[in-house]
């Protein structure tokens, strides 16, 4: 509880006060009201260079985050003999800090915290974990936000199935203008695989920027354009924009359209192809959902420029 005592105009700041600002150790150790004994181990002011953010002018670019980390450990039961495998590393945090950072971007703090401390609870040492994490560069003070999570307040398994591995098909104009569309759609969702579509822009001349962030995001949003232009030509294809839809979807076993603009923005790795390849974009998308196999389709059975073969719908179907 934070406690303010005023005595002749003045503000006297208490220890509680003191304690929401003090590293994570010392709101561990006044945090302790258990008697237990615990040991502590912790990393302080460990800064990461990251693109992380909500706003508009935090994507593109990255800002300093300060990690500090505080872990509590009941005292090993047995000696340690000097034995680094009885004890958890040092790198354990950092390494936990790391892979939360290399997942996706993200938009929150709050996220990336809940995503350590997640990781720390999951080893078997750990009781309770105090994480802190501070912006560095989003003005003249250090923004940030702190949690700490217990030993069974870490989010239970849900038991679900693991998504399967897609067939991804990259779609030309041709196909989604070709009238025997609907006759492939059924074949595939015959094959009761679970399959997403992708597409490029349509032809069209979309509007130029002189911004190459800003024509990024113009051409992603032609390739979303399309997506709907072919769910507007059936219903099986809805058109999805996030991981948890479209592993949703393949559970199901659903046609899924795939809308590249926030996978791509929130991308660690920026993708190698330019939105402008749409093909190459797609093969860049399927590696990333670990598709079982990755077709170029044409109405006609061409070959793209970029050497990616580019079969017909009927022979794509017959390779399923």
């Amino acid at each position: 509880m934070v406690a303010q005592l005023f005595h002749r105009g003045c503000v006297i700041v208490t220890n509680d006060i003191y304690l929401a600002f003090a590293h994570p150790s010392a709101r561990s150790e006044a945090d302790d009201a258990t008697g237990e004994l615990y040991d502590r181990i912790s990393l302080r002011d460990y800064v990461s260079d990251v693109e992380i953010g909500a706003f508009q002018a935090e994507r593109g670019t990255t800002q300093r985050l300060r990690f500090n980390v505080v872990v509590e450990l009941l005292p090993p039961p047995d000696p340690l003999d000097d034995d680094v495998d009885k004890i958890l590393s040092y790198d354990t945090i950092t390494e936990a800090i790391e892979q939360a950072l290399g997942e996706e971007r993200l938009n929150l703090l709050e996220t990336l915290a809940e995503r350590v401390a997640q990781r720390l609870l999951a080893e078997p040492q750990p009781l309770r974990v105090f994480v802190r994490i501070e912006k560095l560069d989003r003005g003249p003070g250090a923004l940030g936000v702190e949690i700490v999570r217990r030993r069974g307040s870490e989010p239970a398994p849900t038991g679900e199935e693991t998504a399967p591995a897609p067939v991804v098909v990259h779609l030309t104009n041709a196909a989604i203008a070709d009238p025997r569309l609907k006759a492939w759609l059924d074949r595939l969702e015959q094959a009761g695989l679970p399959v997403i579509l992708c597409v490029g822009a349509a032809d069209l001349a979309a509007p130029k920027s002189g911004v190459p962030q800003a024509q990024r995001r113009i051409d992603l949003l032609a390739i979303e354009q399309n997506a709907w232009v072919l769910a507007g030509r059936d219903a099986r294809c809805v058109v999805t924009s996030t991981r948890t839809e479209l592993d949703w979807a393949m559970k199901q076993r659903q046609i899924s359209v795939w809308a590249p603009s926030k996978i791509v923005l929130d991308a660690v790795d920026v993708p190698p192809a330019h939105p402008s390849d749409a093909v190459s974009l797609s093969r860049w998308f399927a590696r990333l959902m670990g598709a079982q196999r990755f077709l170029a389709v044409s109405g006609d059975g061409t070959v793209d420029a970029d050497g990616i073969e580019a079969v017909s719908c009927d022979a794509a179907l017959s390779r399923l």
